[in-house]
């Protein structure tokens, strides 16, 4: 069985605001690795994700995850799988990307250029699935 975590029930109008968040995290990954900012171009494409994923589960079913531990958050997007197809690969992406989070976030490695395009290049993907998904939902 899969464990959800805490989540939180919003509206699922709200999942434009979302949306909105996403895309900004993206332009900021952006603009960061064109500023040659490695480590602040891949946290930020990472938090693209996760809000992108935010806005999809809220689409999708109502709720997003409270849970300190953004696993949970992927557990929730997979649990949405009758609702959309191709949430498992979706899901195996984000975890690709969260990976990266703990080591640019909290350790003393720098992020490299490669790495930064890399997790801008999966954010971008992830983020204009989550916009396909909920221009679907018809929100």
């Amino acid at each position: 069985m899969v464990r959800l975590g805490r989540t939180t029930d919003i509206p699922r109008r709200e999942a434009r605001v979302f949306l909105a968040k996403a895309q900004e995290f993206l332009a900021a990954s952006r603009d960061a690795a064109e500023a040659g900012q490695h480590d602040a171009s891949l946290l930020a494409a990472v938090h693209a994700a996760i809000v992108a994923n935010d806005a999809v589960c809220v689409a999708l079913l109502g709720r997003r995850s409270a849970d300190p531990d953004h696993q949970r958050a992927v557990d929730l997007l997979e649990s949405a799988a009758d609702h959309e197809e191709g949430i498992s690969t979706r899901g195996q992406q984000l975890r690709s990307l969260l990976a990266k989070k703990n080591f640019v976030a909290y350790e003393a490695r720098r992020a490299t250029g490669a790495e930064a395009r890399d997790g801008l290049e999966r954010a971008s993907r992830f983020v204009a699935w989550g916009a396909d998904v909920l221009s679907r939902a018809r929100l």
